[in-house]
């Protein structure tokens, strides 16, 4: 990978660099830095950070390592996943009050169990069979913005964030989620993670883990609505067997474990939860950050609006036809490169283990930081520029462990496909028929709480594609 390459040097790039935070030249105080990761995790990296292969710094009782380059993330998520596969306190206890002991943040047995019941859900083979659910989805979505004026404005992560919440619903809890029970799950998220510490102080004081943290009423309000629309739809599971409807969360709900007892109802709403939260806020982040990027870069939307016009034409797709959008693809890699929606990954070591010669002690923090890596200079050229056309190209790519943006190794998002499938058909059916434009005056920039949003909301305007 070079600046002299002569495949970067022949594409066309608009050089777009879309925002990001400050980066510190010097590291500051520690408590300087607890401040400003309670407002933005993406805020406390420097310079170096970005740059480095393996760091290590010591905040108060904890140990931090750091690890920046496709082989000692490959010896941390997969050499060591044994000694290394339990979540971060602050990512546990954050959201323990949502997801319970869900396969997101459970570790050991429970959640070697629960990934034996939960992966084959959502399984990257039963994609194919979701396509169709999709599209009509998807197509519903389109129906309502053509409706609309030419130039309306319209809030585009809320947008996104109703669409893949209808669309995780119909697809693997079998029902229509409909527009208020979709906005209650998309606002309950919202306030979630405003109201979520960002920052667990009694585990980097070293303090004992079962003191208990506090939950202020309005994080408690907020994961109620998410808890009682769960609720309904676990509900209405019966009802929709009784009529003779396949729904794929029969699945968990009927699973039985070794001994042939079927999970408890908090389990079975634990991985609901899961797979609603993994299956519509991810993907809703990455669609707007995909169509503010794309509203910035007019070579990248020509060429992408170019491939689809020419592979759909004025058909509705299939699942067959994402294999020949490769440019659609890209932008959706591009978009997920510069802003992975969990852009920290962090584990704590529960037994000694070594990374890279070093050696990491029982209850260090070791982070991946896919936000970090995906920049990393000498991994990626141009690394803070937009240009999906790196992705056309394995030569300019790190390999597999230097592009994290679903984790890695045995805890690999395993609705990696369905994301991605889900991303691609999205972006390409709206696409072919609308531009959405920037609100002038907008100033977006990234804020991580537990995912990486553009902020609180992407406000665009509307215009519809000429025929």
């Amino acid at each position: 990978m070079s600046l002299t390459d002569p495949v970067a040097e022949n594409q066309q790039r608009d050089d777009f660099v879309p925002p990001y935070p400050f980066r510190h030249e010097v590291t500051p105080p520690v408590w300087t830095l607890i401040g400003l990761a309670k407002k933005n995790f993406l805020s406390v990296w420097g310079v170096r950070d970005f740059q480095g292969r393996l760091r290590s710094m010591k905040i108060f009782s904890r140990e931090l390592i750091l690890c920046n380059r496709p082989d000692v993330v490959r010896q941390a998520f997969q050499s060591n996943h044994a000694a290394l596969q339990r979540k971060s306190p602050q990512m546990r206890h954050a959201l323990q009050p949502l997801l319970g002991d869900g396969l997101f943040v459970s570790d050991g047995e429970t959640w070697a169990k629960r990934r034996k019941l939960v992966a084959p859900i959502i399984h990257g083979s039963r994609v194919p069979g979701f396509a169709p659910i999709m599209v009509d989805t998807i197509a519903e979505k389109r129906a309502e913005w053509a409706a609309k004026p030419d130039g309306s404005e319209v809030d585009a992560l809320a947008e996104m964030a109703h669409l893949t919440a209808e669309i995780i619903s119909r697809t693997i809890f079998g029902r229509q989620l409909g527009k208020d029970y979709a906005s209650e799950v998309v606002r309950g998220f919202s306030e979630y993670q405003k109201h979520i510490d960002q920052v667990d102080l009694i585990a980097i004081f070293g303090l004992p883990e079962w003191l208990p943290r506090f939950r202020g009423s309005a994080l408690k309000k907020a994961k109620a609505r998410i808890l009682d629309v769960l609720d309904e739809i676990i509900d209405s599971y019966h009802a929709q067997k009784q009529a003779g409807e396949a729904s794929v969360i029969g699945g968990l709900l009927e699973a039985r474990d070794d001994q042939g007892k079927p999970l408890s109802r908090e389990a079975i709403r634990n991985e609901a939860a899961v797979i609603f939260m993994a299956g519509h806020e991810t993907t809703a982040n990455t669609l707007a950050w995909a169509w503010y990027l794309l509203s910035q870069s007019p070579g990248v939307a020509a060429r992408l609006q170019a491939e689809i016009d020419t592979v759909l034409g004025d058909r509705t797709p299939g699942f067959s036809d994402i294999a020949s959008l490769p440019y659609t693809r890209a932008v959706i890699e591009e978009t997920l490169r510069l802003y992975p929606p969990v852009p920290i990954l962090a584990r704590e070591a529960t037994e000694q283990t070594e990374i890279g010669g070093k050696p990491i002690s029982k209850g260090s923090l070791v982070l991946v930081v896919p936000w970090l890596m995906h920049r990393n200079p000498v991994l990626w050229d141009l690394p803070d520029t937009f240009w999906p056309e790196r992705f056309l190209n394995d030569s300019m790519k790190p390999g597999k462990y230097g592009y994290v943006p679903f984790s890695i190794g045995p805890r690999i998002c395993p609705g990696l496909q369905f994301g991605m499938s889900e991303s691609i058909l999205s972006l390409a059916m709206l696409a072919r028929h609308f531009d959405l434009r920037l609100k002038p005056g907008t100033d977006v920039q990234p804020v991580c709480r537990l995912t990486l949003r553009p902020g609180e909301t992407l406000p665009m305007t509307l215009h519809a594609r000429s025929a």
